[in-house]
């Protein structure tokens, strides 16, 4: 008997890692992407010589999942991880904190970060500790919660606004791309639990030292071609038909493509639209994930002006900024990337707004950069960065098994636990290739063409 044939449509994470995982389960695999170039939502481009990525994306130390995908494709060199968390915090007329763990066992291991943390009142450190201690004891699984509001919670826990924009509002919004009060309770929980509150190191933070195309398009590329699972770009599906003897995959501008087994690894409106109606999915509900913005602000200043490798801030419209000198080949001056989630405000913002409200806010919070000269200023915008996790959403987050066999969805928006984030991708791909290699195959499905030998090439 011929091994199964799966068919990965996108070539995101979720989609590299379900071929990957496919292949080594002993299937034939066929990955769609309708771009030249894989890594979906984190990839890089060049501008005027600047190598970038189109956003800042980091993973902390409990990415179990996505760090293991980096070791298997041979990028674990590419990234850095922290060997204890730290984040520098800013706020305009100079003032500084961080937030840096010590080696105490959890949570007694962010005692010290809190009550040392100046851009809050001792009463305000003391009330955010009770706050946390009573957020590690919630169950974030339980439904109740996940229809509740962070934001209300909070208010009901005594957050006032300055502990709403130093801390709650430092983590939530970078993790969920909300705001904390239009965030799901249960999510924001999982969040502080698995990442900062249940273990130690967890929270470590790590980021890519080199373009994430480097990563998620070129290195992945060869991981599939080890793995003999057959690429091909610019190949976007268009429909898909479910028969007796396994499914028929329209590809636009090119033929037909056959398989027992589909797996949907595309963003949730673009799932809605190309899964058939007999699958059985509930498309209404994926539309009404919605979506959430990230706009970076990308800036290349004629010298040094952050001696950082990243700072959050406060009280400034800065939310995080990272220092992608090296990362982007530039060999004078320094290249910043502000991080804006839940950027709904500055979605809508022309290129001489943002430059207008940006630069000033950087002088602020490094005063090199009042006299400093700014050789470059491009914005990066992503409309659907990531779905919205509020309230309810859980709900309408699908599992990998369709109501219909063979017929399997991947993606950060699927129901795994996790936020919108490429750990989430990871683990959605996972979960899909599990689901992928145990469904029964119904009869032999026409055999795709034979693979063909892929050259990882650089990103154009």
């Amino acid at each position: 008997m011929s091994p199964r044939h799966v068919a990965v449509i996108g070539g995101g994470l979720a989609g590299i890692t379900a071929a990957l995982e496919c292949s080594r389960g002993g299937a034939t695999v066929t990955l769609l992407e309708s771009r030249g170039r894989l890594g979906g939502a984190a990839y890089s481009f060049t501008r005027d010589g600047i190598r970038a990525d189109n956003g800042q994306h980091v993973f902390l130390r409990c990415c179990t999942a996505y760090r293991g995908l980096l070791e298997e494709i041979g990028a674990a060199s590419l990234v850095t991880l922290q060997r204890r968390l730290e984040i520098p915090v800013l706020a305009p007329g100079g003032r500084r904190a961080k937030l840096a763990r010590s080696g105490l066992p959890a949570p007694l291991h962010l005692a010290g970060a809190l009550a040392g943390y100046r851009l809050l009142s001792p009463a305000q450190r003391l009330s955010v500790a009770r706050a946390m201690a009573a957020l590690r004891r919630l169950d974030f699984e339980d439904p109740a919660l996940d229809r509740r509001s962070f934001g209300e919670w909070l208010r009901e826990h005594g957050q006032g606004r300055e502990a709403l924009e130093a801390v709650w509002g430092l983590i939530i919004r970078p993790t969920l791309n909300l705001e904390p009060a239009e965030a799901s309770l249960a999510q924001a929980a999982q969040v502080f639990q698995v990442g900062l509150l249940r273990e130690r190191d967890a929270g470590d933070i790590g980021y890519a030292r080199a373009p994430l195309s480097e990563i998620h398009d070129v290195a992945a590329r060869r991981a599939l071609a080890r793995r003999g699972v057959e690429v091909r770009l610019r190949h976007g599906a268009t429909t898909i038909e479910p028969g007796e003897d396994g499914f028929r995959i329209e590809i636009s501008g090119a033929p037909t493509l056959a398989a027992d087994v589909v797996v949907v690894a595309v963003p949730p409106d673009r799932a809605a639209r190309l899964l058939p109606p007999a699958g059985g999915v509930d498309r209404a509900a994926l539309v009404a994930l919605g979506r959430s913005p990230i706009v970076n602000i990308h800036v290349v200043y004629e010298r040094r002006v952050m001696e950082l490798p990243f700072a959050a801030g406060v009280g400034t419209p800065v939310q995080f900024v990272f220092d992608r000198t090296e990362s982007a080949g530039i060999d004078s001056g320094q290249y910043l990337v502000v991080s804006l989630s839940a950027a709904d405000a500055e979605l809508e913002m022309t290129v001489e707004e943002l430059r207008a409200r940006y630069l000033p806010a950087l002088a602020e919070l490094f005063p090199a950069a009042a006299d400093t000269g700014v050789r470059a200023f491009f914005v990066t915008r992503e409309h659907s960065a990531t779905f919205r996790a509020g309230p309810g959403a859980r709900a309408l987050r699908p599992p990998a098994q369709t109501p219909l066999s063979g017929l399997v969805l991947a993606g950060s928006w699927t129901d795994t636990g996790w936020p919108a984030t490429m750990e989430g991708a990871v683990r959605s791909g996972q979960a899909a290739a599990r689901v992928a290699l145990a469904a029964p195959v119904r009869a032999a499905a026409a055999q795709p063409t034979p693979a063909r030998p892929l050259t990882a090439a650089r990103p154009r």
